[in-house]
């Protein structure tokens, strides 16, 4: 859950036109008859939508939103690249279909904020609605934005702490931050500077297991010294961060936030290719009967971990087979990685088997077959985007939805998501 600076009586927009409205305190003073009011109005009329900014700032709502990449995967499930769009965080039909799996295991009122908190940030300002943004996004038709403009740009600082990832505070208000020094004054919303939008931890307070330790304000290590997650993920540029006017000279960064998800996809720097993909080597010993030793599975030097930004999700596959001269297969075991939906949120989050600057040992013990004779063992090591939900579980979403076009969508996502990618292998002989 993320901790939130709470202002007791708040001052918000109530639109990018109009004069600026009171938010009601959030203890005590919010809505008391939540049946009756609306509370997506309640929300909006701090968290601001997208639409508004897009009076100024088109070309960044357009990065956001997608509107200037309609590629076929945008189209259908809401990813550049293979990367969600932060503008689908709540859109997306596979954040519905995770959301909708996990409902399934009865996650109590706090791990449904501790989830949206990441996903609609407003929702640490807003925790009485939680109930209400999970019910809309599994009807399909979110009533509020998830990661819009003001989610991102109502943030002021960040709470470290030694034995956690970072978390943000959320200042709602009339001010919106951002990385300017010295913002330009305007008609519309008053600015001013934090320095976390230049800074590692804005970004790992959601993508806490991105980096090696988060409580550095930059990358460290020789290949990225300097360099923070925006400098790849926000493609510089230079010129004005609105439409209407502004300084041309600016450093300004994309807000689509690219990302990848595949290894096919790789950066272009080798460097930096060699130090993020993960390797293998095998440590073996070999009995007449018995095949056993340590796979250790390394992450270089850089502090950043590989694939995907989701630090919960994600599942990894260690395959260890034993085989022949003739290259058939004597014994063959695969042990799994990551938390299934039951566990997902409830306890302390593990960290990634695949974790910057770290080395994963893992045992194993593989029984040969009488009578044969290995000759080599094979470390594949692969990993898939979400878990794979048990038949039962599957099954009680699916029953769930109210259409057989839902539930046909539902399986392709969770077929499409649950497949196995490949990231590295190792071949040892045993003669």
């Amino acid at each position: 859950m993320r901790t939130v600076r709470a202002v007791i009586m708040l001052s918000c927009l109530s639109g990018l036109s109009d004069k600026a409205a009171i938010a009601q305190g959030l203890e005590g003073q919010a809505s008391t008859d939540h049946a009756s009011s609306d509370w997506a109005a309640e929300i909006e009329r701090v968290f601001i939508r997208s639409e508004d900014c897009k009076q100024c700032h088109v070309r960044h709502y357009e990065e956001w939103k997608g509107a200037r990449e309609q590629t076929p995967d945008l189209k259908t499930f809401g990813r550049v690249d293979a990367a969600l769009l932060h503008g689908m965080s709540l859109e997306s039909p596979v954040f519905r279909t995770v959301l909708g799996l996990w409902k399934q295991t009865n996650p109590t009122p706090d791990e449904q904020r501790a989830c949206l908190s990441c996903h609609v940030p407003s929702v640490t300002i807003f925790p009485q609605h939680a109930e209400r943004i999970v019910a809309s996004v599994l009807a399909g038709k979110p009533s509020v934005e998830g990661i819009g403009c003001a989610a991102c740009h109502l943030m002021n600082g960040i709470v470290r702490s030694e034995s956690s990832h970072p978390s943000f505070n959320v200042q709602p208000g009339k001010t919106l931050y951002g990385p300017y020094p010295n913002p330009e004054e305007n008609l519309v919303h008053q600015a001013a500077q934090s320095d976390q939008f230049r800074e590692v931890s804005f970004c790992a307070s959601c993508h806490f297991d991105k980096v090696k330790d988060v409580g550095q304000k930059d990358l460290p290590g020789e290949i990225l010294q300097g360099t923070v997650c925006q400098d790849c993920h926000m493609e510089p540029s230079t010129g004005s961060s609105t439409s209407r006017r502004g300084a041309m000279t600016r450093p300004i960064g994309r807000h689509w936030f690219r990302g990848v998800v595949v290894s096919g996809t790789m950066l272009k720097n080798r460097n930096v290719q060699a130090e993020w993909m993960p390797r293998i080597d095998i440590g073996v010993t070999k009995s007449d009967a018995i095949v056993e030793g340590i796979g250790a599975v390394k992450v270089g030097s850089l502090p950043h971990s590989f694939p995907d930004g989701d630090p919960v999700l994600k599942q990894f596959f260690l395959t260890l087979t034993v085989k022949d001269v003739k290259g058939r297969t004597l014994a063959e075991e695969t042990k799994q990685f990551g938390s299934s939906y039951e566990k997902i949120l409830r306890g302390p989050i593990p960290d990634p088997f695949v974790k910057g600057g770290t080395t994963r040992k893992v045992p194993f013990a593989l029984t040969l077959p009488a009578g044969a004779v290995a000759s080599s063992i094979e470390a594949v090591l692969t990993y898939s985007l979400i878990p794979m939900p048990t038949p039962e579980l599957q099954q009680t979403y699916l029953d769930s939805l109210a259409t057989d076009v839902e539930r046909e969508e539902a399986k392709k996502i969770i077929r499409e998501y649950t497949q196995r990618h490949f990231l590295t292998y190792r071949v040892t002989s045993l003669s």
